[in-house]
């Protein structure tokens, strides 16, 4: 009996994943085959169907390992020492994943699947909670630690959230600069959470 060798099948699994999420980004989960994967991804169809026999799955496998490593990051992020260490480490995962070429495409392949899709709309949404859970939990430890919050807590994690979810909805735009979203959205997370206010980050250098 042929054994399996677990690393190698992650690998081929991840491969597959990426040409999935360059084929989805550009395409559309509608717009895209099965057959388009695996000539990305450099397969036959029999190796993809072993992974995953349909393209719902392979959605659910791209997004839900998305998720899954958010999941991880909350945890460490909870985990740290410091809540501000923690909440920095958040939001450069949020970063990252903005400054992604792949990411409009993904974004609205998401936001299409989720209105036809319930197993996918709740994963989407667990994700969300989780998401801002986490966030909470981080601001609730700043603000004992003497952060001054513009908001309480939990209201701020909401804003975190929104504003996310407003820049990765403009990435698609015309003229879009996720270096330029990332400085600005910075700054006003920072005045959220009290590091800085917008007017002393803005604010022109007086002469020396």
């Amino acid at each position: 009996m042929r054994t399996v060798d677990p690393e190698r099948h992650a690998r081929k699994r991840a491969d597959i994943l990426v040409a999935a999420a360059e084929e989805f980004a550009a395409n559309g989960v509608d717009g895209t085959s099965t057959a388009a994967i695996c000539r990305r991804a450099g397969i036959g169809s029999g190796t993809l169907f072993h992974y995953f026999p349909t393209k719902l799955e392979i959605v659910h496998g791209l997004f839900g390992d998305a998720f899954e490593r958010m999941a991880g990051v909350y945890l460490l992020a909870e985990a740290e020492d410091d809540p501000q260490a923690g909440f920095h480490r958040i939001l450069q995962h949020l970063f990252d994943d903005l400054a992604n070429p792949l990411a409009p495409g993904l974004m609205a392949a998401a936001l299409l699947q989720i209105g036809r899709d319930e197993a996918f709309a709740r994963m989407f949404s667990e994700d969300e909670e989780r998401a801002r859970r986490s966030l909470t939990i981080l601001l609730e430890r700043m603000a004992d630690r003497g952060m001054q919050l513009a908001f309480p807590p939990g209201r701020a994690a909401a804003w975190i959230q929104h504003l996310f979810d407003a820049s990765f909805l403009a990435s698609g735009s015309a003229g879009f600069d996720a270096a330029r979203q990332t400085t600005e959205l910075r700054m006003v997370i920072d005045w959220l959470v009290g590091v800085e206010t917008l007017e002393a980050a803005t604010a022109p250098a007086q002469p020396g």
